[in-house]
C-alpha cells in the first residue's frame, strides 16, 4: 500500500496558517512552532525539545545566522546546525523577550485551563496533535506535522541551483542520512506542467 505524504503549502496558504496564529491565545509561541516547521524544517521531537541555549549567542541574544539541534532530540542522534531564517529570528527575539526565564522555547498549555506551563514539557506527541488540529481549523485537508518540513524541502531542492547549492545540500538542512529520503520528501514542482506542455 503507498504511504500518503503530508501536503505542502504555497505562499498565500502559509500566510493564512500564521495570521490564524496571530489570532490565538499564545500568538508568540504559535508563530515560532510554523516557523521552526516551515523555515527550518524541524522535525516535531526537534521542535519540542529545542532549548534557547539552541538559538542563542554567548551572550543570550537569540543568533542571527545559525540555530543548532543537538543529538539528544535529533533522529538518530545526527547533530546538525541550520542557517537562521530572518522571520523565524525576529520571532524567536519576540518570545525570548516576552518568556525570557523558559529553558525551552515550546512551551506546555495547561490542557484543562488555556495558561502557560512552563514546568509540563512539551512531547513529540504534542507537537503533532498540534499541528493536525491546526491545519484543520485554517482547513487544509492532507496536512500533518510534516507538512512544514516537507514544504522546507521542496522549496530548498527548487531554489538550491539558484543559489549554487545542491541536493546534498538540502539532504545536509534535513539532517537526512540518505539523499533518496530527501527525495521523497520533495513535491513536484508547481511548473512541471509548463515543462512537459514544452517538450
Amino acid at each position: 500500500m503507498a504511504t500518503k505524504h503530508a501536503k505542502t503549502l504555497d505562499d498565500a496558504q502559509f500566510a493564512r496558517l500564521m495570521v490564524h496564529c496571530a489570532k490565538g491565545q499564545h500568538p508568540l509561541r504559535d508563530q515560532v512552532m510554523v516557523l521552526l516547521s516551515h523555515k527550518a524544517g524541524l522535525r516535531s521531537c526537534e521542535i519540542a525539545g529545542l532549548e534557547w541555549t539552541d538559538v542563542t549567542t554567548a551572550d543570550g541574544e537569540v543568533n542571527s545566522r545559525t540555530l543548532f539541534i543537538p543529538d539528544d532530540i535529533a533522529k538518530n542522534g545526527k547533530e546538525r546546525t541550520l542557517p537562521m531564517h530572518p522571520s523565524l529570528h525576529l520571532a524567536l527575539s519576540l518570545l525570548r523577550g516576552a518568556y525570557p526565564d523558559d529553558k525551552r522555547i515550546i512551551f506546555a498549555v495547561n490542557p484543562q485551563l488555556p495558561f502557560r506551563d512552563p514546568v509540563r514539557p512539551v512531547t513529540a506527541n504534542a507537537v503533532t496533535f498540534w499541528f493536525k488540529h491546526l491545519y484543520e481549523r485554517c482547513g487544509f485537508e492532507g496536512c500533518s506535522s510534516h507538512s512544514g518540513r516537507r514544504t522546507f524541502i521542496t522549496r530548498a531542492a527548487q531554489r538550491a541551483g539558484r543559489f549554487d547549492c545542491s541536493l546534498r545540500d538540502v539532504q545536509a538542512l534535513a539532517g537526512h542520512a540518505s539523499l533518496n529520503t530527501t527525495e521523497m520528501y520533495i513535491d513536484l514542482s508547481a511548473r512541471a506542467g509548463e515543462l512537459v506542455n514544452a517538450l
